[in-house]
């Protein structure tokens, strides 16, 4: 009775095909285990995982430790940009970007002090019209100039307020760090490339 049981279970496996016995190359191969794909990576075996630095590619083997020698101020940009993700905004970065602030500053003030005396140098009555028309057109213009200067001035010393109070580098809105690239194309930024995009967004659509 064992016997005839064991080869009537067996029976229905031999014969899987019409009118042919199944022989092992038939019989399908195991589906390999299913791999696990985590929502958002791509599943591609060449895509780099997602939390692999890619900063160690970048940065120079030679400016890796040369920030630890120097003052801030005396940081290039590339010893600046190659620092670790741990030193931002340290004494180091501050200094380095109060150093920038306080160059524009003096900078600005210099402009502003050669505008007033250009143009007091040039409110003498000139007899022609057209040479009259064209200083003030000069002077219109370079009003303008100082005007936009001096709203970048008073940017200024709020970054520099901001670095004394431990708030600089960091976006007004979210609170997250607002990245050295951005810092140094816009030393005055207070607010993330997201956030400053959101906000233009917000803008156009509503108006300022």
């Amino acid at each position: 009775m064992k016997k005839s049981t064991a080869s009537a279970s067996a029976q229905p496996t031999a014969t899987k095909t019409k009118g042919s016995v199944a022989s092992p190359d038939l019989v399908p191969a195991a589906k390999p285990a299913a791999r696990s794909v985590t929502p958002g990576r791509s599943s591609s075996p060449t895509s780099p995982p997602e939390n692999m630095s890619t900063n160690a590619t970048k940065v120079d083997p030679k400016l890796a430790n040369a920030w630890k020698n120097k003052a801030g101020r005396d940081l290039s940009q590339a010893e600046l940009m190659a620092m670790p993700d741990s030193e931002y905004m340290s004494e180091k970065q501050l200094d380095y970007f109060r150093a920038i602030l306080e160059a524009q500053k003096n900078d600005l003030l210099s402009n502003a002090g050669e505008t007033t005396e250009h143009l007091r140098e040039d409110t003498s009555i000139v007899p022609d019209p057209a040479d009259r028309a064209t200083i003030e057109e000069e002077h219109a213009l370079e009003l303008r100039t100082r005007d936009r200067e001096r709203k970048l001035l008073k940017k200024i010393s709020q970054s520099i307020s901001r670095i004394e109070s431990g708030e600089y580098g960091f976006c007004d809105e979210t609170g997250e760090p607002i990245g050295l690239g951005r810092l140094l194309a816009r030393p005055t930024a207070t607010l993330s490339l997201e956030a400053q995009q959101r906000r233009e967004l917000k803008q156009k659509m509503f108006g300022d």
